[in-house]
């Protein structure tokens, strides 16, 4: 007999089905065993008593290790009172492999024990649904763009140089000839991809070897790119939080059950499932935070707790744009109203949670372009290929990167961000 998923059973009352999962958890009443099956798509509790199996299996299943592999045959029928709301009555079973001593028990453990853990700990009802929403906001944000004719651009994971700065790079060593950097971000070669196709995106992973260890970095991380041709910073702006609205009324609409496993408020979620967001300046933005007892010079760029003071104020992601360009890359275009500011955005994520995205506007002239790389300390040779995007038919152009463990952890509601992907990098932690 064919097996089916759990979240497959609805099509299969009344039938005798066969599943293959594991075993999450189990507990008896004597006459009957309760056996909590998991397969990946959802929990089904298994009824199963003496008569239906006979002496021998019967006792077998009252010694059942936490996290054994099965295979069980039974009769699906509809309980509301059970995980998922059907349950099957057990007629027989295989042990595919036996486990004992599973170490994550539904005692309560210390983080650092689930993360040496990590490869087990994924299996956990709230791990699992984290990372079911992930799955789930990394295929919206590509079905975002293939659905408006963006063309999924893969940008390379080792450069000859940096893009965000040279003080938290991870550098290599390149066949013994030279140094090569893993990836900062795709977005220069996003750029090339722009003027070819263009609207492009890139999706890959990233590295910062920023020494930070708050609740908002990693060392490896995932950024989804777009970047569009013909783009000024208002442009940016609109196609941002049209991007993240979508992401998170899909996530609403698809994803309810793991949200509930999460026991997320989904108020400020509705609210941020409609654009358009709030937009303020920079020196907007610093005002409010003055108004609020901090005090931040003008030009350095915004750190976690003025984000988190400035987000509270709104109900939904903020837009912030105009920053001063001395704390910006130096690919950043400058406002030609004022040329101290940089058409530039961030995206602050509500409810504490900080950027999001970060975004706006590249210069796109090529002299101008080449002073801000020396003015920035950097080599110009490396960069001679991105120069060469602003002597061949430059226009203006814009993109932005959004985190997606950022993202993730904003959404459903994490306290830090090691929670957001599978296997997190740290300063502290490169295993498992």
């Amino acid at each position: 007999m064919d097996a089916v998923y759990i979240e497959d059973l609805k099509h299969h009352l009344g039938e005798q089905v066969t599943l293959r999962g594991w075993l999450y958890n189990r507990r008896s009443s004597g006459k009957v065993h309760f056996l909590l099956i998991r397969d990946g798509t959802g929990l089904c509790q298994c009824v199963a008593s003496k008569a239906d199996l006979g002496d021998e299996s019967f006792a077998a299943a009252d010694h059942l290790g936490q996290e054994s592999s099965l295979e069980i045959t039974g009769i699906a029928r509809e309980d509301k009172r059970a995980p998922g709301g059907i349950e099957l009555t057990l007629k027989s079973f295989r042990i595919v492999a036996p486990a004992s001593d599973y170490p994550i028990t539904p005692k309560e453990h210390g983080v650092a024990f689930l993360l040496d853990l990590r490869h087990l700990w994924v299996r956990s009802a709230r791990q699992h649904a984290v990372l079911r929403i992930r799955s789930e906001i990394e295929a919206a944000a590509r079905d975002f763009f293939h659905d408006r004719g963006f063309v999924l651009f893969d940008a390379p994971i080792l450069t000859p140089t940096s893009c965000e700065g040279t003080t938290n790079l991870f550098e290599i060593d390149y066949f013994g000839e030279r140094k090569a950097y893993l990836t900062q971000s795709g977005q220069l070669y996003a750029e090339a991809g722009a003027f070819a196709f263009g609207k492009v995106y890139c999706f890959g992973p990233t590295f910062r070897a920023e020494k930070s260890k708050t609740r908002r970095h990693l060392t490896e991380f995932w950024m989804v790119e777009p970047e569009v041709a013909f783009f000024n910073l208002d442009d940016d702006m609109k196609l941002a939080e049209e991007f993240v609205s979508s992401i998170v009324a899909r996530v609403l609409e698809r994803r309810r059950e793991e949200l509930k496993v999460l026991e997320r408020d989904l108020a400020p979620l509705e609210k941020a499932a409609a654009a358009p967001y709030p937009r303020i300046t920079y020196d907007e933005a610093l005002a409010r935070l003055k108004a609020r007892g901090f005090e931040v010079r003008w030009g350095d760029d915004l750190g976690g707790d003025e984000e988190t003071a400035l987000s509270s104020e709104f109900d939904r992601p903020v837009m912030v744009h105009r920053y001063p360009a001395e704390c910006k890359a130096f690919y950043m275009k400058r406002d030609p109203a004022r040329s101290e500011v940089a058409l530039c955005v961030d995206m602050l994520a509500p409810e504490g949670y900080g950027e999001i995205i970060g975004g706006g506007q590249r210069e796109d002239d090529y002299e101008t372009l080449k002073r801000r790389i020396v003015e920035h300390g950097l080599p110009v040779e490396p960069f001679n290929w991105y120069l060469d995007l602003r002597r061949y038919g430059s226009v203006p152009h814009a993109g932005f990167g959004m985190g997606i463990e950022r993202a993730v952890s904003w959404i459903c509601g994490l306290h830090h961000v090691r929670e957001a992907i599978p296997f997190p990098r740290m300063m502290e932690r490169i295993e498992p």
